[in-house]
């Protein structure tokens, strides 16, 4: 059976006494959880803070992006290795913002892929479609293209080591969510397209449902069979709201 992850992506927030607070109750949380993993995805200033904290407790952290360049003249850049110092398990890749405000293209998200495979994280690969695209009915091939970028550049067997993310563009930071049905065809879309290629890694996959997760809502969408968690962006940013969704993610 696989194992459950839900993973709070602070995106441009927190500060370091909000951080504290925030931390103390997360590897509280995280202690008593049954079948699942609790992450938090930090500003990178705030990785040695996150790893005073978090070590030696059931929590885990990561990046919330990494540079597909290694160590060099990249001003600005955060490699993989400087993530592996801070104790970083995850870091997530192709997240929307990156890919709709900072412009990455697939290309891009493939080699920050491989960059943090190669560097022993496990990439939190983030795929999704905007609005127009969902009404459009090209949603099925939106998401198909991200994982075909990925898959061509670092094999189907990398993805046994990785977590997809499936985050609708529309409904992150918006307030809209995806029914459960709806993230539910997207996933079982995603896990059938895998097992295409190698049905092991297809049932193995840990796929997190990204788009305005509340504590209201987690139960229902973590209740369909494709969905093995969340990504979890304001939400993440309220003690009680994120490890409220965190157990509503323990299998009943």
């Amino acid at each position: 059976m696989r194992g459950r992850l839900v993973a709070g992506n602070w995106k441009s927030n927190g500060n370091l006494a909000s951080n504290q607070r925030l931390l103390e109750q997360v590897r509280g949380e995280a202690s008593r959880l049954r079948g699942v993993e609790c992450a938090v995805c930090v500003p990178y200033p705030y990785l040695s803070q996150t790893q005073q904290m978090l070590t030696g407790t059931a929590a885990v952290w990561g990046g919330q992006d990494v540079s597909q360049f290694g160590a060099g003249a990249f001003t600005g850049a955060v490699t993989a290795a400087m993530l592996v110092e801070f104790g970083c398990r995850y870091a997530i890749v192709g997240h929307s913002e990156r890919r709709n405000v900072f412009g990455e293209s697939d290309a891009v998200v493939a080699a920050k892929f491989a960059a943090a495979m190669t560097a022993g994280l496990t990439p939190i690969l983030c795929v999704g479609e905007t609005l127009q695209e969902r009404e459009t009915g090209v949603t099925e091939q939106v998401v198909g293209r991200q994982l075909d970028a990925v898959i061509s550049g670092a094999g189907i067997a990398a993805l046994g080591k990785a977590v997809v993310a499936y985050e609708p563009v529309w409904a992150i930071g918006t307030g809209k969510t995806a029914t459960p049905e709806q993230a539910q065809a997207v996933h079982g879309f995603i896990r059938n397209r895998i097992a295409v290629s190698d049905v092991a890694v297809a049932a193995a996959l840990r796929i997190l449902y990204g788009g305005s997760v509340k504590a209201a809502n987690a139960a229902q969408l973590f209740g369909k069979p494709d969905i093995d968690g969340g990504l979890i962006g304001g939400a993440s940013l309220v003690a009680e709201e994120f490890t409220a969704i965190c157990r509503a993610a323990e299998r009943r």
